[in-house]
């Protein structure tokens, strides 16, 4: 997955609330942008930025690539496509899989081709709408395409089907303070991902991050300066 782009929707941020950001990523240590898949486990950080495209070419943004050369959005967008032949060919076949459509979705997501994965999602969706990890992965792409308030309806609609469903909430909570500048909705997220998900492979990391935000909470933000995207 990629690394979170700084991406609003209609919310400005002064230059405190940035600055408040930043001060809390570096104590807790954490990649702000690391969201996690809907079905994954979130041992690691596995952003697209690090995901390895045929070729061995890794993706935009990729940490540690030193001098090598990162592919261009165009170059991305073939990978993707030609990754995405073969399950292309078995949904000739077997169009409305939604297994298929998700994993085609996938292709498109890793290589931060977000709207092509959202569209599959959708057509996943429709055969299955009550999948909540096809929908978690369809909510980040779409706040990485820069609509957090779509996002975040999306994750309502995920924990309405399953509200202890880990990854949605942890990922709720970032976008919640990323996308909204929202802490303490995101300390609520995380509480309640914590609360019904008590062996959480990052508890210590997410614990860290409600203890930052709530040092943070009833900071006074002022300012009219928006932070720079």
């Amino acid at each position: 997955m990629a690394d979170l782009q700084a991406q609003n929707s209609g919310s400005n941020w002064t230059g405190t609330q940035a600055y408040v950001l930043a001060i809390i990523c570096l104590v807790v240590g954490i990649a702000i942008g690391y969201l996690v898949r809907g079905s994954e486990s979130p041992t690691a950080p596995a952003t697209a930025a690090q995901a390895q495209m045929p070729g061995g070419a890794p993706a935009m943004g990729a940490p540690g690539m030193g001098g090598t050369q990162q592919p261009t959005p165009e170059q991305m967008k073939h990978m993707a496509d030609k990754t995405a032949e073969p399950l292309l060919a078995q949904l000739k076949d077997k169009p409305n899989d939604a297994e298929l459509l998700y994993k085609v979705g996938n292709v498109y997501y890793d290589a931060q081709q977000y709207a092509d994965a959202v569209d599959y999602y959708k057509k996943s969706l429709k055969q299955n709408p009550k999948s909540t990890d096809v929908r978690t992965d369809m909510a980040t792409a779409i706040y990485y395409m820069g609509d957090a308030d779509a996002s975040l309806k999306e994750f309502d609609v995920v924990l309405k089907d399953n509200p202890n469903h880990a990854n949605a909430l942890f990922n709720q909570g970032m976008i919640r303070w990323r996308g909204k500048m929202d802490i303490k909705g995101a300390a609520e997220s995380w509480k309640k991902l914590l609360a019904a998900n008590p062996d959480f492979p990052r508890r210590q990391e997410v614990e860290q991050l409600m203890a930052e935000a709530d040092k943070h909470a009833n900071m006074k933000l002022t300012g009219k300066q928006t932070a720079k995207q």
